[in-house]
């Protein structure tokens, strides 16, 4: 029996529950975005509303490519005093941290690191055949939560291109505003800004363009499963439209990487290989 695939967007039923709506095939996700569709153009013109009143913020930079597009926009076009502030777990990639530089001399910004120690979390993931990114990103937001408390800012800005469903940003502990400046931004537009930059790509595996660990973890994820954990993230990248079904097709197939970089992330972790 043929496997069912949304109409709307890229999951299957070996990734999402399908079900026929109309004759049409869609997954649970895209059964809600339907049932309660956003407003674009209302939530582009919230985004603008509140971006008019940010006048210092701290921009979550990780040296990739949507948070240095994220960064050019608080400083160049909303004119916001923007300190751009990277969280160095252990693995960036030397590109990552190369770009970050790059970026922030360029655009005239003050550039902080805050190193941390993830080992953690990634050794796990990688034993447990699991994604490290959630717990990554919530340590992440905790350490520039922190760092925006002790200086009191009140707006932490990050290159994310989905909303809060229906609002571009949400106020998290200690009354700081996140504010995710890329809502519903298409790739497109994303990189036409990057050609103005000298952002570098690196060649990770993945959607990731500052990442050690995705590319390992991708890939064992992958050789279990036979999809990939960002999925769920991509599939919603192309409900939005923000992409097209043949470049997220690509980013979710098995990835190829390099012998090098996956020795490098095991023996750091210290992990055997066989394991």
């Amino acid at each position: 029996m043929k496997m069912l695939k949304c109409s709307l967007c890229i999951n299957d039923e070996k990734t999402a529950k399908i079900k026929i709506v109309d004759g049409r095939p869609l997954c649970k996700e895209c059964m809600n975005y339907l049932a309660h569709k956003p407003n674009k153009e209302k939530i582009k013109a919230e985004l603008e509303e509140l971006m008019s009143k940010v006048d210092k913020a701290i921009a979550a930079f990780s040296g990739g490519k949507d948070s240095t597009v994220a960064l050019y926009l608080a400083k160049e076009k909303y004119k916001v005093d923007v300190e751009a502030v990277m969280i160095d777990h252990g693995f960036m990639a030397k590109e990552a941290i190369e770009n970050a530089k790059r970026i922030t001399e360029h655009l005239d910004v003050p550039l902080t690191v805050l190193r941390y120690d993830y080992s953690n979390i990634f050794r796990g993931a990688l034993l447990k055949v699991k994604s490290p990114c959630k717990k990554c990103s919530s340590r992440t937001m905790g350490g520039l939560k922190e760092y925006a408390l002790k200086k009191g800012v009140k707006f932490i800005i990050t290159g994310h291109e989905l909303p809060f469903g229906h609002r571009p940003y949400k106020i998290i502990r200690g009354g700081i505003i996140q504010i995710r400046l890329l809502s519903l931004m298409s790739e497109k537009e994303r990189f036409k800004i990057l050609e103005k930059l000298p952002f570098k790509f690196p060649d990770l595996p993945g959607y990731t363009t500052n990442c050690l660990i995705i590319g390992p973890a991708l890939r064992q994820y992958y050789e279990k499963h036979g999809y990939s954990f960002e999925i769920r993230r991509i599939a919603a990248l192309v409900r939005y439209r923000l992409i097209n079904t043949e470049k997220a097709l690509k980013k979710v197939s098995k990835p190829e990487i390099s012998e090098e970089i996956e020795r490098e992330v095991y023996k750091r972790l210290g992990i055997e290989k066989k394991d």
